[in-house]
């Protein structure tokens, strides 16, 4: 089955799990992770307004992992993009290894990285996927990992590298809306 087979992607976002549902399926100390990054994930006035202006709905499902430090780090951003506007931004949250066959379908370098969002529009066609980092978040993997020292495991997050990933996502997020809101078929289909 293709990866971007919109019935199966349908079933798959029927199937995921709403934000505070999913981290809900952590343990206590992975909880407590994801909400100390969402707590520290704010989005700017001028971020809001343009999340709030997104008039073509757009369906989301980020496959995801508790136990992922890179998860730690972004879905929770990725949450307080959907909160701006849940009339137009569905997400879901799937955990990879439970929605394996999702997970197999959107592999990155042949392995099956989290987080990966798959992006569709209100019919469930396939639009785009990206993971498992943004370039803000490998820059600054890359300067820990690659250079003198290495991150301590469990380290926070700091305020800069969020904020940073946090606008690459919502690029992301409005890179695909543009993509929606020039669509021939849903501007023939809306009548816009």
């Amino acid at each position: 089955m293709p990866a971007t087979d919109t019935v199966s992607l349908a079933s798959e976002f029927a199937r995921a799990l709403a934000y505070d549902a999913y981290t809900a399926t952590g343990k206590d100390h992975q909880q407590d992770a994801f909400a100390a990054v969402y707590e520290q994930a704010a989005l700017t006035d001028a971020q809001r307004e343009l999340l709030a202006s997104f008039t073509r709905e757009m369906r989301v499902i980020v496959l995801s992992g508790m136990w992922c430090g890179d998860c730690v780090a972004q879905v929770p951003l990725i949450a307080r993009i959907a909160e701006a506007n849940p009339d137009t931004i569905l997400a879901r949250y799937a955990d990879r290894d439970e929605h394996a066959e999702l997970s197999e379908r959107f592999k990155i370098n042949q392995g099956h990285r989290v987080p990966t969002v798959v992006f569709m529009a209100e019919d469930h066609a396939f639009i785009h996927a990206l993971g498992d980092r943004t370039l803000s978040r490998y820059r600054a993997v890359a300067s820990r990992q690659l250079g003198a020292s290495c991150e301590i495991p469990g380290a926070g997050v700091a305020d800069d590298e969020i904020a940073a990933s946090l606008q690459d996502w919502i690029n992301e997020f409005e890179r695909v809306q543009l993509l929606l809101r020039l669509s021939p078929r849903l501007r023939q289909k809306h009548g816009d």
